[in-house]
């Protein structure tokens, strides 16, 4: 639901002025962020906008937009501002190297000067709550890309207190083998059976079907991508669920765009759009057509 994961203070805002005929979605998928960020940047309630009104669009720490020309490819575009591939898809929470003849990115400005949240000597930095690659990796003045290779990492899930090395040549920090704790993520889960549904919503004052997944993860020792896709696109594909995997939904628009974790005997806990926090049962009608698939979490 709700995209990147970078707070206000650290963010450049890129605003819009809406156009007749512009709807959120239309808004969202021209910047390639949600239409959850949108509202929630803009603090709007409903989706209902208007010619001439100015929306934020975008909090990217450190970047700039560009506009996508014939000829381009996301490597020609990496290199002209010097920065990778990689970087500039996780900015724009692209899946493939595919783009378009118009389409607007946002490219990490790794020109800009970068304060890091640590003292120069430091060499290694332990994941705190609410942790990205990208927030961590911008922060100490590196690229995910080198984030990932002085780590060994394959994917881009993070645990809380995990050690992570932030130069080259280092003896790797030993791996600590973790577990998810099951019964602690669902326990946590079902105490805010009953808070409502909010768009953006990543507190116990209100929740988004992502905010609610971060939020309870989180609890459990664990840092995951912040919206469903990106979530979707981050973790392990399973046959058939467990207890403590998620399971995911299409909705709104094709692919994943609803997800809850499952809790055994067909069993799911998640922040309903109409509901809020509930636990709902997968052959449910509504969802058991709208079932995509379940996948874990692998630390």
């Amino acid at each position: 639901m709700a995209s990147p994961f970078f707070n206000k203070a650290e963010a450049a805002d890129l605003s819009h002025t809406v156009q007749s005929g512009d709807t959120l979605w239309k808004i969202s998928q021209q910047y390639k962020v949600s239409v959850v960020d949108i509202k929630s940047w803009n603090q709007l309630t409903s989706d209902t906008i208007k010619a001439g009104q100015t929306l934020i669009v975008s909090e990217a720490p450190q970047t700039t937009s560009y506009t996508v020309k014939a000829g381009d490819s996301l490597s020609l575009i990496a290199k002209i501002h010097n920065t990778t591939v990689n970087d500039i898809k996780h900015m724009n929470n692209l899946t493939s190297d595919l783009i378009k003849v118009g389409q607007v990115l946002q490219i990490p400005n790794q020109s800009s000067s970068v304060t890091p949240n640590i003292t120069q000597q430091a060499k290694t930095y332990t994941v705190q709550p609410g942790d990205s690659l990208w927030r961590i990796a911008t922060n100490n003045g590196l690229t995910v890309d080198q984030l990932k290779s002085f780590n060994g990492l394959k994917s881009d899930i993070l645990s809380v207190g995990q050690v992570l090395n932030l130069t080259a040549g280092q003896t790797p920090t030993p791996e600590v083998k973790k577990s998810l704790n099951v019964d602690l993520l669902l326990s946590e889960a079902q105490k805010h059976i009953g808070v409502p549904y909010v768009w953006g919503g990543t507190t116990t004052k209100g929740f988004d079907c992502s905010g609610f997944l971060n939020y309870v993860y989180a609890k459990a020792g664990v840092s995951i991508p912040r919206t469903v896709e990106t979530i979707w696109n981050a973790i392990t594909k399973v046959s058939s669920p467990q207890a403590g995997d998620l399971v995911f939904f299409t909705t709104y628009k094709a692919g994943p765009s609803h997800a809850g974790i499952y809790m055994g005997n067909n069993k799911f806990i998640h922040a309903g759009s109409s509901t809020g926090v509930t636990i709902t049962d997968m052959n449910n009608s509504y969802w058991k057509a709208r079932y995509l698939g379940a996948k874990k979490v692998n630390l």
